[in-house]
């Protein structure tokens, strides 16, 4: 007769801060392993095209229900974000959060997220964590890996657009792989920002080899002499920075991971080389999202540079192949910088196969060294 108990293993916050879970350059390089698999085919998504994002629950502006749940405040949904992913990961997995901007008041992050991560063959969970952080550093783990690809060796100016969690990451990972970076440069909300302060003081704590951590007043003082531009900026609809492409320097690489605009959106076309992580992903993204006026029938600004390089091949105005996929960058099947003043908009979304990585090598190292708790599912089920 068979093993039928299961049981899995539970870990909290402080589990996964003794397994690793904060290791930006050790993250870095795990989530260049999950481009190459994206690269290759060798993962699944949600969605008819196994390229979703992941599946929301939103809530309406009004209704007639007594105690429905409105939209009444930010970035109020729950959200389900399942994956495959092959090679040496080679399991399922799900990141799960519920969001609400009100749960500042509470002293809690805006989003409360969990990850599960399951055995391919019988479903059966192997582990269920604690994923804010997890879902932190993978975030700020893959503008590292577009930097260190794209990015000019000599780089020494970083230009940080948003103060909050996805630019604290980010430059973690950034300063793990580029050494010679001199200058931070920050710009928050506001020029008086409590984030932005509370940013800079984190990272001259963390990094006091730097020789200068400044709080920029305005977008072009923060962006004019930058190596590299990390945009996390999450802000409501079409309120996002607007950038001059004038101000960019030469050699420059703009990687989102937010929202943004551009002035000229021609510029970008003309002149910048266009990188996505997921092109598909950005394909649905179009397909789910893209929103138009309502008296003049005309696109609106969507703020993610992926959508905006869909909308161009739509539109006929650059062809297909002049977007180039990170994943095969590294893979070396297509060119990455080819002179030191060739400039990057670079959009990178969040995507689950990068949870179950970072995942399950948390978890892995969580076994190694014997953290988290055991949690039995069953000795044998009920009705099997």
């Amino acid at each position: 007769m068979s093993d039928t108990k299961i049981e899995f293993l539970y870990l909290n916050e402080e589990d996964m801060i003794k397994s690793g879970v904060l290791d930006a350059g050790r993250c870095v390089d795990v989530m260049e392993d999950v481009v190459t698999l994206l690269s290759e085919g060798d993962y699944r998504m949600g969605g008819k095209e196994n390229n979703s994002h992941g599946l929301y629950v939103t809530f309406p502006d009004e209704s007639n229900i007594k105690d429905f749940p409105l939209n009444d405040s930010r970035d109020r949904r729950f959200v389900s974000m399942p994956a495959y992913l092959g090679g040496k990961y080679h399991l399922c997995g799900e990141k799960w959060y519920g969001s609400n901007g009100r749960n500042a008041a509470k002293g809690l992050p805006r989003s409360i997220l969990m990850v599960t991560l399951n055995d391919l063959e019988t479903g059966q969970p192997i582990a269920y964590m604690s994923a804010n952080l997890l879902s932190a550093m993978r975030t700020g783990a893959m503008p590292g890996v577009v930097a260190k690809h794209l990015a000019r060796k000599d780089s020494k100016v970083i230009a940080l657009i948003g103060a909050g969690v996805v630019n604290k990451t980010s430059i973690m990972a950034y300063l793990s792989k580029f050494p010679g970076i001199e200058k931070v440069k920050i710009k928050g909300s506001t020029p008086t920002s409590r984030t932005a302060m509370e940013l800079k003081a984190f990272i001259e704590e963390k990094y006091p080899d730097l020789k200068e951590v400044t709080v920029c007043k305005t977008l072009e003082e923060a962006v004019k002499d930058a190596d590299i531009i990390s945009e996390g900026v999450s802000t409501t609809v079409r309120k996002w920075p607007v950038y001059d492409p004038k101000w960019f320097k030469p050699g420059v690489v703009f990687i989102s991971s937010g929202s943004m605009g551009l002035t000229d959106l021609t510029f970008a076309r003309d002149h910048m080389t266009k990188v996505v992580d997921n092109i598909k992903m950005y394909e649905e993204y179009v397909d789910e999202f893209e929103e138009y006026d309502k008296q003049t029938g005309k696109r609106l600004s969507s703020g993610i540079p992926g959508m905006y390089f869909v909308n161009m091949i739509q539109d006929g105005e650059i062809d297909p192949k002049e977007v180039r996929h990170l994943g095969d960058i590294v893979r070396g099947i297509v060119p990455g910088r080819t002179s030191d003043d060739e400039m990057f908009l670079v959009s990178v979304g969040g995507m689950p196969i990068l949870d179950v990585a970072w995942g399950k090598t948390c978890y892995d190292r969580a076994v190694e060294l014997g953290y988290g708790t055991s949690l039995k599912l069953w000795d044998q089920p009920y009705f099997a």
